[in-house]
Order: C-alpha cells, then sequence, then structure tokens
C-alpha cells in the first residue's frame, strides 16, 4: 500500500498536478499522522476531491461512481450489517449472482473486503467513491433501517408478555441486556441517532403502536408494533430515564444518557397518557457533536456582521427568538463560541446542557434542587461574569434579572418565545419590564426559522411566473430563476437534505429605542423603525435563500409566508 501511494505522489508530479516540494511534505505529513496520502493532498488543498477520485481511478483501475446517480439496491444493502457499513465505511450497490458491488472510499482497504466478504460469502467487487458522498448516503441508507431480527424480537416479546403483566412493572424491566425488550428500544434508538433524527415518537393507536421518527423538522412513520408492546417499551424508557413506572395517569419528564457510535448521547423523556395509553417522545441531544462556526449558520453577509458586532458589545441584552426547534440554543451557542478568550469569564445558565463548551462556565439548572433560572443568575452575577448566558427567560423575575445584569456591564445573551424580532419589546413588558429600562438594555433580537435545504444532487431550477410573484409579493424579473425539489437515492426521494436557518436581526437604534422607551411597542411600530434603521425582514432573508437555490419557495411559504 505504501508502494501504491508513492506512486500516486510521483503521477502527480509528473502530471504537473503537484511539485516535487509539495509531495515530499505530504509524504513526511503522512509518516507522522498515518493519514492516507490523497486525504492529506485533499486537506492541504493541493487537489480536489474529484481529482483525487480520478487519479484513484486511473491508478488501480477501479471504476468511480457518482452514489447520488445511482439506483441502489435495497436487498443489496441488506446484507451487510449496519455496524459493519459504518465501520469501513462502505455501502453495497447491487448483487450479482456470486458477487457483490461495494462503493468504497478505499478500494486498497484489504481488512474491509476480507470482512465483508466473511459477511455475505460473495465475492466483493469494490468502485470508487467520494467519502463526502458516501457519508451521506449511508446515513440516508440506514436512518430506518431497524434490527434485521425484529420479527423475532417482536415474537420473543409476545413470550414474555404474559410474564410481565403478572409480575410488579418495576421487577419485570429488570431483565438482562440480551432481553427481547432492551433489544428492542436499543435497536430503535441507534438507529434513530444514526438517522440525524432530532425526536423519537412511540404512540399507542387503537389497533397498534406507531414509532416515528422526526428528521429535518418532518415525522416519518418508520415502525409499527403490537399494541401489546407498548407496556415494556414505555416501562424499560421509563426506567432508563428514571421515571415512576407506576405512576400512568400523570405525564412525567426523565432524561438519560447512553453512548452511541463512540459518543455520549443525552436524551430527554416526556410521557403522556392518551386515550389508548402513555404517549412516548424522546429528544435528542448530542452534546459533543461539533458546533458550527457562526459563519455556517447560514446567516447572510449582512446579518453575519450585525451578529458579531451584537457578541463583540461589552454589555446589553441580546436575544434569540423563535418558536421550540428553531435552533435559537444552536446560535447562542456558536456566537459564544466566538467571543469566547481568555481574558472573559463566560458562565452559562441551561436546561438542559445540549453542548459542552471549552473554557466556558456551564450550569445545569436543578428545579427540584432550588435552581432555577432566577437563583442561578443572581448567583452568577456574584461570580464576576463578563457574559451570562440564560438557557431562555420564561417568566418576569428573570427577565428582570437579565435586565438589570444587562444595566450593570454584563453581556447577557438569552432566548425568547415570540413570532418576531420586533414582538420582543411587547413581550418584555407583559412579563412586567419597564418601557425605560428596556429602551437602556436591549441591543438586539434575532429572530430565526429552520427550513428544509434543498438536496443539491437533484433540485430543478424553473422561472417564477408573474401570477405567483404577485401573490407572493416578490418583485418580478425577467428569467426570474428559483429551485423546486426532485428526489434522488441521496436524499431518499425527498428532493431535501439537512435544514438551514433563515434570519431577521433587528440592531437597536435610535428611532426603535425612542419607540420602546415611550411605550409604543406594537409589533408593526417597532418593525416599521427596525426596517429604516437596516432590519432584512425574514421574509425577506427566505426568498434570497431561494433565489440561490439553498431551499424553495414551498418552503419558505411554508414556515414564513403563510406565518407557519
Amino acid at each position: 500500500m505504501a508502494m501504491q501511494r508513492k506512486r500516486m505522489g510521483d503521477l502527480l508530479s509528473d502530471l504537473g498536478v503537484l511539485s516535487h516540494e509539495q509531495v515530499e511534505s505530504a509524504l513526511a505529513d503522512q509518516v507522522k499522522t498515518g493519514e492516507k496520502l490523497g486525504q492529506i493532498l485533499v486537506r492541504r488543498g493541493y487537489i480536489t476531491e474529484q481529482q483525487l477520485l480520478e487519479i484513484l481511478e486511473y491508478t488501480l483501475g477501479i471504476p468511480q461512481v457518482q452514489i447520488s446517480k445511482l439506483q441502489i439496491d435495497p436487498e443489496a444493502v441488506q446484507l451487510l450489517s449496519p455496524q459493519l457499513i459504518r465501520l469501513h465505511k462502505v455501502l453495497p450497490i447491487s448483487r450479482q449472482r456470486n458477487s457483490l458491488t461495494v462503493a468504497m472510499a478505499d478500494p486498497l482497504n484489504q481488512r474491509a473486503i476480507d470482512d465483508m466478504r466473511m459477511a455475505c460469502a460473495l465475492d466483493i467487487i469494490p468502485v470508487l467513491a467520494s467519502e463526502r458522498d458516501l457519508e451521506a448516503a449511508i446515513r440516508q441508507h440506514l436512518a430506518f433501517r431497524l434490527d434485521p431480527n425484529m420479527e423475532r424480537i417482536l415474537q420473543e416479546m409476545n413470550q414474555e408478555s404474559r410474564a410481565l403483566q403478572s409480575t410488579r412493572p418495576v421487577q419485570a424491566v429488570k431483565v438482562e441486556d440480551e432481553a427481547p425488550i432492551i433489544r428492542m428500544v436499543n435497536s430503535i434508538i441507534t438507529q434513530a441517532v444514526s438517522g440525524r433524527t432530532s425526536d423519537i415518537h412511540i404512540e399507542p393507536q387503537e389497533t397498534e403502536t406507531r414509532v416515528r421518527f422526526r428528521v429535518d423538522g418532518e415525522l416519518y412513520e418508520v415502525l409499527t408494533l403490537p399494541l401489546n408492546t407498548l407496556g415494556a417499551v414505555v416501562s424499560r424508557l421509563k426506567i432508563m430515564s428514571g421515571m415512576d413506572i407506576a405512576e400512568k395517569r400523570l405525564p412525567q419528564d426523565g432524561r438519560f444518557r447512553m453512548t452511541i457510535e463512540g459518543r455520549e448521547i443525552d436524551f430527554r423523556v416526556s410521557s403522556l397518557p392518551t386515550n389508548h395509553g402513555e404517549k412516548i417522545v424522546m429528544r435528542i441531544l448530542d452534546r459533543h457533536a461539533a458546533l458550527a462556526r457562526l459563519d455556517q449558520l447560514g446567516l447572510s453577509h449582512e446579518n453575519l456582521e450585525k451578529l458579531l458586532n451584537l457578541g463583540r458589545r461589552p454589555h446589553g441584552l441580546v436575544v434569540v427568538t423563535g418558536p421550540t426547534g428553531s435552533g435559537k440554543t444552536t446560535t447562542l451557542y456558536s456566537l459564544l463560541n466566538e467571543i469566547n478568550s481568555p481574558d472573559k469569564n463566560i458562565i452559562t445558565l441551561e436546561d438542559p446542557i445540549e453542548y459542552s463548551l471549552p473554557g466556558i462556565n456551564q450550569v445545569q439548572i436543578n428545579t427540584k434542587a432550588g435552581l432555577t433560572f432566577a437563583s442561578g443568575l443572581r448567583s452568577i452575577l456574584r461570580q464576576d461574569p463578563d457574559v451570562i448566558m440564560v438557557g431562555e427567560v420564561r417568566d418576569g423575575e428573570t427577565a428582570r434579572l437579565a435586565v438589570q445584569a444587562a444595566l450593570t456591564g454584563h453581556l447577557v445573551l438569552t432566548t425568547l418565545h415570540t413570532n418576531s424580532a420586533s414582538g420582543a419589546p411587547a413581550r418584555f413588558n407583559d412579563m412586567g419590564i419597564e418601557d425605560f429600562l428596556l429602551a437602556s438594555a436591549l441591543t438586539g433580537v434575532v429572530s430565526q426559522r429552520l427550513v428544509r435545504k434543498l438536496c443539491p444532487n437533484c433540485r430543478q431550477t424553473y422561472i417564477l411566473d408573474e401570477d405567483t410573484a404577485q401573490r407572493l409579493e416578490i418583485p418580478h424579473e425577467a428569467g426570474n430563476t428559483f429551485f423546486r425539489a426532485n428526489g434522488c437515492n441521496s436524499c431518499r426521494q425527498l428532493g431535501y437534505q439537512g435544514r438551514l436557518a433563515i434570519h431577521e436581526i433587528l440592531v437597536t437604534g435610535p428611532e426603535t429605542r425612542v419607540h420602546i422607551g415611550r411605550g409604543d411597542n406594537s409589533e408593526a411600530v417597532i418593525e416599521k423603525a427596525a426596517i429604516d434603521e437596516g432590519l432584512i425582514p425574514i421574509r425577506t432573508d427566505g426568498i434570497n435563500k431561494a433565489r440561490q437555490g439553498l431551499t424553495s419557495l414551498e418552503e419558505i411559504m411554508k414556515v414564513v409566508l403563510l406565518g407557519g
């Protein structure tokens, strides 16, 4: 393999793609890190990933494929376990009589080929694929794939159901790790995490139990279970999350942590009694996920500059608004990472702590022990902070303390539930904050929503017709091009892949401050003053991103234009 890598370097040098010095430097880096030469060359920007594939195809004689344009055989994918597919970053494409064609980023990985041959008892025919495309395709094809032995697990659960009903609930769930109920729950949770799911819904219906995953903001049904398995599943999840399994008449909340694919994942669990039994919803929180940089959040250039300027101010109140699940906390975390430095004392109050932030003091709210946002904020003010993040302003006392902290020389970042940036002042008024104090403290409000991103592999362009442009109040121009969803293997025929945020950022200027100070806080008045001072409405930001092909007008209409 080392000889092959050296030949690749020589070839690049001979072709004039790289200088001899660049090749030698990359080879020296390879000796230190053990990384593949091709990956080093791409990481350093010497060549593109596509150039690497073409070079490998030429030197190895192995064809390359574009996964997003392939018709992948689902039965072929089933021939390898999800664990093996993720371990070696491979994806079966098709099966012939005695062979399996597999897309690989590293077709020289003989161990991977041997493992696959042993697993499926077929000859392995490798083809080249981009590592990035492979990772996306693996996520998509394994997202809703549960344990292939699910049918057998259900049979075993049915056999145990009588025993579960004849013993006390606490004893019933104290089973060994290989028990079918544990395998069932673990399989659902593992596949949800692998498929970038934000929430798992386990819902009793009249004749069955429905399992749905929320992916990119949309709910998808992935599994139906016999209704008689509901009690065992709910009991298992209640035990895991520290709930009272004997209490079935009242809603409960709990949480637990699991290590999945080498990552610690937190789960917030909520139970709700319904007419058919208890419904469970689990929110998935990856505390160690790689945090996006501020410039990766999809902010327009103008909005990015506004948010950076708000974060660099020495004091004041900065509020992020939007509905639940709109990415408010992610925006605050990214801003904290941007302004974090050794000369700043940054303290956060969170419920729960969603990400671990190095160098920042994070405090977990514990209402049972008396640590609330209000009491925690009082204590933080005695800790000599420069920047304070309050996860959410939920009541008048927390709002008053946040405003006072902003007025006494601290930068305070928090979130609020309002429909727009212009609605924030009225919401603070509702919580009892005096107009003149808010006018002095409030420096900016960020309002955001999440929309689904169009799949870049299959999106289609079209010309917006004049009637639709007039109806949506979009200026109509010749060649007014937008993009619509289509569907391909890469996006599971959905046309969308991932989400991005659309924003509006209100920076409190003189005119806006005057209106707030004299109590003229209606949303329409504040919005008009803010637009005069440079506010770009969230609607405009969304339409601009639809023009760029990042999302579709249908998404913007659903989330913003139609008040969604």
